[in-house]
């Protein structure tokens, strides 16, 4: 016990700063991640097996929304799942930085399976819709598709940003390239930390993963999701044009 209690204290500090974050990244995944990344250390466990390891959280979830109709057990069980998987998300990265073993190739992992999460929890989405759901109007079959748009470009615009001004030696702060670090951090005022971790709030996928919890009520889950896309397409307007602007 007392092993396990030095791990965390040593992954504490080591923990990336909480600038760019939104309070449930802050408060809820990291140290989640924290007490997993420390359990699979003292298993012995690599980065990479974390990662698989969201993964098989992650996946089997999202098949769960196209293929079972949404119920409240449904939901739950959802709902869990994807926290689990994100907490694992943040738990790789803090266990590479605690057995100095990060690597080019466990990068690439974490960031593709991000990638494929990132389009297929909207893809589901869709399918749920077009199955389950009484719409309004088909009009909101819309509404996935947007919001993959939204987030798949966040996803990669932040990550090119910050590969460029490395390459080019920027001193502005480099665009994050991580699900942990919000994509609106670039953008938000410098001296109100607390409201900017409030106002990232709707752009954090752990806040996409608890929405889910509202599946097996339709209308609900239809105007949470509503509400989420309006906030990625603000956001992704906001990004886009500063970050092209500070690379010129």
């Amino acid at each position: 016990m007392t092993g396990f209690v030095e791990v965390l204290r040593h992954m504490s500090a080591a923990q990336k700063p909480a600038k760019g974050v939104s309070v449930y990244t802050l408060f809820v995944n990291r140290p989640a991640g924290r007490v997993l990344a420390a359990l699979a250390y003292r298993v012995g466990a690599t980065p990479n097996q974390l990662t698989v390891l969201g993964a098989l959280f992650t996946f089997p979830a999202l098949a769960a929304v196209a293929l079972v109709r949404p119920g409240p057990g449904l939901s739950v069980c959802v709902c869990a799942a994807l926290a689990v998987g994100f907490a694992l998300d943040a738990a790789d990265g803090q266990l590479a930085r605690t057995q100095r073993s990060g690597s080019p190739s466990g990068e690439w992992l974490d960031h593709v399976l991000d990638c494929v999460k990132l389009v297929t929890v909207h893809l589901v989405v869709l399918v749920s819709f077009y199955r389950f759901f009484a719409l309004p109007s088909q009009v909101f079959l819309l509404a996935p598709m947007l919001f993959e748009l939204a987030a798949v470009v966040i996803f990669f615009a932040g990550i090119l940003t910050e590969q460029l001004k490395r390459q080019a030696g920027s001193p502005w702060p480099a665009a994050p390239a991580s699900a942990d670090v919000s994509p609106a951090a670039p953008m938000l005022a410098e001296p109100v930390p607390a409201l900017r971790s409030v106002l990232l709030l709707p752009v954090d996928y752990g806040v996409t993963c608890v929405s889910f919890l509202f599946l097996g009520s339709q209308h609900v889950f239809l105007s949470v999701y509503c509400t989420l896309l309006l906030a990625h397409l603000l956001f992704m307007a906001a990004f886009l044009v500063k970050w092209f602007r500070e690379l010129r």
